[in-house]
């Protein structure tokens, strides 16, 4: 099938995007109102887009035309946030964040979350949570009723079970538990996994060069 997103209404672009670009790793961010109250909500067109400086995205929509969500207002007020990642254990705690509560209600409360304190940041991170970056805003990039959201990881709290070797940040990936996003209700574990080596230069080369030399000698005999 064919589908040419200059002849379909953005809310049709926006359900092949999210039934097609899949698994999305899930941004659960954590920002504070201008009267101090923490919000915590998912997002799952996010990911991260560099090192130096080390740079998160996130896609933020509106509640209504007109109306930016309130992670994003309150991004723009504070300039600060923290970005937490969802393990599958508090799935059920990061769907109730995503109901759309009356401003002033803290999520991480109505969710039964615990709240840590910041390092660099005056935004509280999730404690359960097992990886949490304090980010700063860096810039917003309107895409119509969305906006890409750049911020910059100032630090990074990894659960200690995950961490192999902290001297060389070696990681157990399956230890995290991380969950992401398809399409619908739908989401999926990120332990379910294989490994696919890379390829180097001189490996395929070689390796081309006996597969070219056996098809020679087999079309010989």
């Amino acid at each position: 099938m064919f589908f040419d997103f200059h002849r379909l209404e953005p809310i049709e672009r926006y359900k092949l995007l999210l039934a097609t670009v899949l698994p999305r790793p899930i941004a659960w961010v954590t920002t504070r109102d201008r009267a101090g109250a923490v919000n915590a909500a998912p997002f799952s067109f996010f990911n991260v887009f560099g090192s130096d400086p080390a740079t998160v995205g996130i896609g933020i929509g509106s509640r209504s035309p007109g109306e930016p969500k309130d992670t994003r207002l309150n991004i723009r007020t504070n300039e600060q946030f923290v970005v937490n990642l969802v393990p599958y254990s508090l799935a059920e705690q990061m769907r109730i964040t995503s109901i759309a509560f009356p401003n002033g209600v803290e999520e991480p409360t109505e969710a039964g979350l615990t709240l840590a304190p910041g390092e660099f940041v005056a935004i509280p991170r999730i404690a359960q949570a097992p990886v949490a970056m304090e980010c700063s805003f860096m810039q917003e990039i309107a895409l119509g009723s969305f906006s890409l959201v750049l911020g910059r990881i100032h630090c990074m709290h990894i659960a200690d079970e995950a961490v192999i070797d902290p001297d060389r940040k070696r990681i157990d990936a399956e230890k995290l538990d991380l969950i992401g996003r398809m399409e619908g209700g739908w989401y999926t574990r990120t332990t379910a996994r294989f490994e696919l080596p890379s390829i180097s230069l001189e490996d395929w080369t070689r390796d081309a060069a006996g597969q070219t030399a056996r098809q020679t000698r087999a079309a010989d005999r």
